[in-house]
Order: structure tokens, then sequence, then C-alpha cells
């Protein structure tokens, strides 16, 4: 059974959260030889905490954090190159989406699903914001 990512979102501190769940990518990752020229499925999920805006309630997608743009930053973190960690590849997405100053926090796991046949295996962080909110 899959375990289940408490939510981030807070009323009282005005954050919602926005996710991106088990996102397969296909990278260069791992320090063995074979791992930097055969390339791998890795799982990905995201889960940010997202400082409310004024204003989105109006149904706009300007106002808001979107999901396919983080997705998309994923895609372009997975396929800029061969990393030795999943914990660099799961700091790299987290960094990115910080960048965005209603982003308050991050949470990435990255889930290698085909190194070891009975298991998988990875990492999850979680990072805070330290620029300004808007």
């Amino acid at each position: 059974m899959k375990p289940v990512t408490p939510s981030i979102a807070n009323a009282s501190h005005r954050i919602r959260h926005v996710f991106v769940r088990d996102m397969i990518v296909s990278c260069l990752i791992g320090v063995y030889k074979h791992e930097h020229t055969a390339p791998q499925r890795v799982r990905v999920n995201v889960d940010l905490g997202v400082l409310e805006q004024p204003g989105t309630q109006h149904d706009d997608l300007a106002g808001v954090v979107c999901y396919e743009h983080i997705c998309h930053c994923v895609r372009s973190v997975a396929h800029d190159g061969h990393v030795n960690l999943v914990e660099t590849m799961a700091t790299r997405v987290a960094d990115i989406c910080l960048q965005d100053r209603r982003i308050r926090s991050a949470r990435v796991r990255i889930e290698k699903l085909d190194v070891i046949p009975d298991a998988i295996v990875g990492v999850e962080i979680e990072r805070l914001s330290h620029l300004p909110p808007p």
C-alpha cells in the first residue's frame, strides 16, 4: 500500500496545497557506470504549500500556481543530463518550484522504480522558501 502524504494546506495561514502525483519520467540517474547511459524510470511526487493570493476565487489561471508548469519543470530537470543522486534531482525540482514567491514550501519525492526487483527506492525532501512572500 502506498503511503499517504499528509495535507500541507492550512486555512489559518492562507496556504493551499498544490500537488503532482505519480508522474513517471525517464532520466539518466545513478552512480553506477551503466546508469550513465541507460535511462531509467523514476516516479515523482511534488507537494507545494502555496500562499493564496487575493482574487484567486475568480476562476483565473493567472492567480494560481499551475500544476502543468510544475510538470514541465519536472520534465526539464529529468532531461537536463545525468545526475548521480535522487537527492540531487529532488533538490533541483524543489529549487525551481521555490523560485515562485507564492510557494512557501516544497516536498519532493523521487522513486527509482526498476533498480531493485522487489522494492521501490528513493528519497523525499522538504524545502522552505527563503524569499519574501509577494
